[in-house]
């Protein structure tokens, strides 16, 4: 297990609170059950404001979710870097695993498996490995994808929204995440007109 001693301090609730989404943290680095005396570095999800009851929620450099209550003794909280405060032990990254959501027109087997031995030719047959592995065939049919408040009124008219894509494949859209406060809107793909008139 590759970790790294670092400096830091644990903080309170209230200095929790004035964390932003860019500010670097270290909670505890357990993941799925599995117990690891040590730190992983993470991100809290919203704006350490924007938290109620005590419990924050951030994300770790690893993709695990972690809850925490920054004040309970029989939890690790939530630490800083602090040249003044005391050393942890932080996990350190071993390498990148890449979920990928790949399109490949016209795609057949022969052709993945064309791509996967050009990945193995370049990293090594023992690091390209293919699990949990799903194969969608894609629609021939486009969609336009839009945003509007998710909480705002209906608006006939559509003036409320914003374009986020136009033309895609629907199949895209499952990867896509709306903005905060906002959510998708999904119709068949309109071609744009352009009705100016002309000399």
């Amino acid at each position: 297990m590759n970790t790294e001693k670092v400096t830091a301090r644990r903080l309170t609730t209230e200095e929790a609170s004035e964390l932003g989404l860019q500010d670097g943290i270290f909670v505890s680095a357990e993941m799925d059950g599995l117990p690891l005396d040590c730190y992983s570095p993470a991100f809290l999800t919203k704006p350490g404001k924007n938290f109620e009851g005590g419990s924050f929620t951030a994300r770790t450099s690893f993709g695990e979710e972690v809850h925490i209550l920054p004040d309970n003794a029989e939890e690790r909280g939530i630490w800083v870097a602090d040249k003044t405060g005391e050393e942890i032990e932080v996990l350190q990254s071993a390498g990148i695993l890449l979920n990928l959501a790949l399109f490949v027109p016209d795609g057949s087997k022969e052709s993945l498996e064309l791509l996967y031995s050009a990945a193995r030719d370049a990293f090594g047959a023992g690091v390209v490995q293919r699990w949990s592995e799903e194969s969608v065939e894609v629609p021939d049919v486009k969609v336009d994808l839009y945003e509007e408040p998710a909480r705002g009124r209906k608006n006939a008219n559509g003036q409320n929204r914003d374009r986020r894509a136009l033309d895609i494949y629907p199949t895209r859209v499952r990867f896509l995440e709306p903005s905060d406060g906002w959510k998708f809107i999904v119709e068949p793909h309109k071609e744009i007109v352009d009705e100016t008139p002309t000399i």
